[in-house]
């Protein structure tokens, strides 16, 4: 099954989205928490802008 998605993802549109990771710190523990998103390559800086 992940070939399926893998072989959609690099035709047609689904090339022109990324997968973004990054760190944020909760501020009510003060632990770190991953946040995860696929996100269109226009709106990459907007995703790692906000926190």
């Amino acid at each position: 099954m992940a070939k399926k998605v893998i072989a959609t993802l690099k035709t047609g549109t689904g090339a022109s989205f990324t997968r973004c990771i990054k760190m944020v710190k909760s501020p009510k523990t003060g632990a770190y928490i991953i946040k995860e998103e696929i996100v269109h390559n226009d709106h990459i800086k907007d995703f790692f802008k906000e926190s």
